[in-house]
């Protein structure tokens, strides 16, 4: 293939481009002015599409609950166990907020605490042995505990997919 054949088609590909995104934008601004504004059926339904589906994501996110979910928290928690420093300040610190994250997640919950009843027990017993100190030499000094939390709340949930999936 020559080089002047060629441009000419790279030509013809932008100007192709270029009608694309005016069309594209064209149907989202025609969308966002008014349901009597002329738009072509497939267009109009992909637009009444995603609305419907972002009404229905909406509409169920209101009525489970608001605040964190479990499948957030436990995502967050999850995260702290490939951190590059096992026994560094800023990653007991963290496993420490992730733990509290994934504890207030599970009491609102829709399933009810009681459904969380063991995780939230073993939060409850790394809580009360750090007591009102959660400082960063407290969390070294339980480190052991820290992590046998996190570790045994990551077992349990890795039984129950259904409440991270």
């Amino acid at each position: 293939m020559s080089t002047a054949s060629t441009y000419p088609r790279l030509r013809h590909i932008a100007a192709a481009t270029a009608v694309a995104a005016l069309a594209c934008l064209t149907v989202s601004c025609s969308a966002a002015s008014g349901p009597d504004t002329a738009r072509s059926a497939p267009a109009a339904e992909k637009t009444a599409g995603k609305e419907t589906a972002a009404a229905e994501t909406a509409a169920d996110a209101t009525q489970e609950f608001t605040g964190p979910r479990v499948r957030d928290a436990f995502a967050g928690l999850q995260t702290t166990l490939v951190a590059p420093c096992a026994d560094c300040g800023d990653n007991l610190d963290r496993v420490h907020l992730e733990l509290g994250n994934l504890d207030r997640a599970m009491r609102k919950d829709p399933q009810g605490s009681s459904h969380f009843a063991e995780p939230l027990e073993l939060i409850g017993k790394l809580n009360e042995t750090l007591g009102q100190d959660t400082s960063t030499e407290n969390l070294r000094t339980h480190q052991k505990e820290l992590f046998d939390t996190r570790d045994r709340i990551n077992t349990w949930m890795q039984g129950h997919p259904e409440d991270y999936r």
